[in-house]
């Protein structure tokens, strides 16, 4: 592996000391049926179970970990439609600072109201006309504060790479590790550590259909950005990958395959009925590729990161 990468695995195993004792070390669960119908031996890492209800907590925290006394009482500002919202906030009540989220309109009520309830500030945009960086970066021009971006941050990376640390830890020897794919944090990350410790894995995003901006970025070897893509999976609607994240999945992942809203509720839907877990739709997204049989012939053992379960009624009601 190229040491000139943003985020090394030393990084990565620095974070995981921090998050020690802080973060769950989640569950990996297995189902016999879903290994019958795909032809794999398929290991799920849960980090719907996680703080926050996603991985987020873990970059979260380990980026404000890393902030001085000083730096803390100038309180933070991050922008996101969701899970990184509440993240932040969750992070941020742990260690006594104050937080400011930017979220769109249409976030779903659920992570709104999560996020307020862990003491954070919301500010509102229309994720149509509004631009939420620039709106995130006024508020940290006009009060002073520290700006902890959703994906495009080395710290916030490494944090999301423990998932994968704990996943082969826990699992070793898988043939592929596959994740969902947005701004590339969660993704970037686990490909840092994954390929450290075990340097033959194949690695795989996930995206949905007409949220594709990091599988046309790959293909054409510069970031593409696309308009506001609709998707059920709200996690991953962003419209570029960050410039930290693109060298990374550029040298390490293997592929970025597509999967449709459709199968998306298909395998929220499995993982409900069968594995007995509630997982977000975003969280779901690697669980469709591989139900729909996205990967090649010769990944026999699986990982998948669930990256949430922060589902709303909404979509609890077309399952």
């Amino acid at each position: 592996m190229s040491q000139s990468l943003p985020v090394t695995f030393a990084e990565v195993r620095a974070a995981a000391e921090r998050l020690r004792g802080v973060a769950h070390h989640t569950p990996v669960l297995t189902s016999r049926t879903l290994n019958a119908l795909v032809g794999r031996e398929v290991f799920f890492k849960c980090e719907n179970f996680q703080r926050g209800g996603s991985f987020k907590f873990r970059g979260a925290y380990n980026r404000l970990a890393q902030l001085s006394a000083a730096e803390r009482a100038r309180g933070v500002v991050a922008f996101s439609s969701g899970n990184h919202a509440q993240g932040v906030a969750l992070a941020a009540r742990l260690w006594g600072i104050r937080a400011t989220i930017v979220m769109p309109d249409d976030a779903p009520l659920v992570k709104i109201e999560a996020t307020r309830g862990y003491g954070a500030e919301i500010v509102v945009y229309n994720r149509l006309t509004g631009n939420r960086e620039a709106l995130a970066r006024e508020l940290v021009e006009a009060r002073g504060a520290i700006l902890v971006p959703p994906f495009n941050d080395p710290h916030i990376i490494a944090g999301q790479g423990t998932a994968a640390l704990e996943l082969l830890t826990d699992v070793p020897d898988l043939d592929a590790l596959i994740a969902p794919v947005g701004g590339g944090g969660l993704l970037a990350g686990c490909a840092i550590a994954a390929k450290h410790l075990q340097p033959a894995i194949q690695l795989f995003g996930v995206e949905a259909v007409g949220a594709d901006d990091a599988r046309q970025s790959l293909q054409r070897g510069e970031i593409v950005h696309i308009s506001p893509p609709m998707t059920i999976a709200d996690g991953i609607r962003t419209q570029a990958i960050g410039t930290l994240t693109f060298p990374i999945l550029r040298a390490l992942v293997n592929d970025i395959v597509l999967v449709n809203d459709e199968e998306i509720l298909d395998a929220v839907r499995f993982a409900l009925t069968r594995l007995k877990i509630v997982v977000e739709p975003t969280g779901a997204v690697p669980i469709a590729a591989v139900m729909q049989q996205r990967l090649p012939a010769d990944c026999r053992r699986v990982g998948i990161i669930v990256s949430g379960g922060n589902i709303s009624e909404q979509v609890l009601r077309m399952l």
